[in-house]
């Protein structure tokens, strides 16, 4: 935990910094940290399981949906709602999953995205139930989270303790297993593992946590839509992975400060946001294959290895002299 210092310094940083931003960057915070949650969440499949996924996305709006209908429709206190949303979500992804696990490759992330395309249309087509493309309206946060500043609070301690759960998962034995099966699928099978159970499990887990950032959405956006589903919202987690990289464990966090605040800036200028995301995806592809994460530790290790050289270098002249 030595070589993660610097996340309490962080966490300090993220503390205060309701007080030195205005109320539209607090909105853009919240932002970050839903988002975020919902990239870790989704490189639990592809970093850590090698698998891509289009369809993350219906996770995400299922947690949205079972938070919002619980509020609205049967005023449940939002702390209870959240861990129904990721109930909800853990249970579709556990049907979704017992499917997509049979197939790898693109075969999967074909699957994924129409299980996930399946759902928008569920949702969409519901109205009697979900609002259809009409959405769900009036999800009110309580009284003491309805300021931004205390939502953001409330946001930040929800998904710092997701990322301390995620964390003690992927450095878990469980954690390592899932590394070994992206590594060579067939080799893990050989030495008696069932790659499949396995990979059931991470894909309940990463719904489950989806579903978590889904139902933080809802109350503090008010509304939500059948697009939360949509194959175009599983992209995001997507882009904010490769920016971010997805061999880190923090890299989605990284790629969501960078997305999410790119676009908030990005569109108070100019309608072509798509344009410019495109570009910075293109630059982080052939210049940064890693992520902007993976790019500066290695930068690192770099600077190590020749402080090491330059070290052994100077050991090895006292010695001779």
């Amino acid at each position: 935990m030595k070589r993660y210092w610097w996340l309490g310094l962080v966490f300090i940083v993220a503390l205060i910094l309701p007080f030195v931003i205005g109320e539209f960057w607090v909105h853009v915070a919240v932002e970050i940290l839903i988002l975020g949650l919902f990239a870790v969440s989704f490189n639990m499949i592809f970093g850590y399981m090698g698998q891509l996924s289009f369809g993350h996305a219906a996770y995400y709006g299922v947690g949205a949906y079972a938070t919002g209908l619980l509020m609205v429709k049967a005023s449940v206190p939002l702390p209870i709602c959240l861990p129904a949303s990721m109930i909800a979500a853990g249970i579709c992804a556990l049907i979704f999953g017992y499917f997509c696990v049979r197939l790898t490759g693109i075969y999967f992330a074909i699957l994924t995205l129409a299980f996930g395309q399946l759902m928008y249309y569920i949702i969409f087509q519901w109205y009697s139930f979900t609002g259809g493309d009409d959405g769900l309206q009036g999800i009110i946060p309580p009284d003491f989270l309805f300021s931004a500043t205390a939502y953001y609070y409330f946001t930040l301690f929800v998904v710092a303790a997701a990322l301390i759960v995620i964390w003690y998962i992927s450095e878990s034995p469980f954690g390592y297993t899932m590394r070994t099966i992206r590594e060579n699928p067939d080799r893990t099978r050989f030495i008696g593992i069932n790659v499949k159970r396995y990979m059931l499990i991470n894909f309940v887990i990463a719904g489950m946590f989806a579903g978590l950032a889904g139902g933080l959405w809802g109350p503090f956006n008010r509304s939500i839509a059948p697009d939360l589903c949509n194959w175009h919202q599983s992209g995001t987690p997507v882009f904010m992975t490769v920016i971010g990289g997805p061999l880190g464990f923090f890299g989605p966090m990284v790629g969501s400060v960078i997305y999410t605040f790119l676009m908030a800036f990005v569109t108070g200028f100019t309608e072509y946001w798509p344009l410019t995301i495109g570009l910075v995806i293109i630059f982080v592809v052939l210049f940064m294959p890693g992520g902007v994460l993976g790019f500066f530790e290695e930068r690192v290790k770099i600077i190590r290895a020749r402080a090491l050289e330059v070290g052994a270098g100077e050991s090895s002249e006292k010695e001779n002299s």
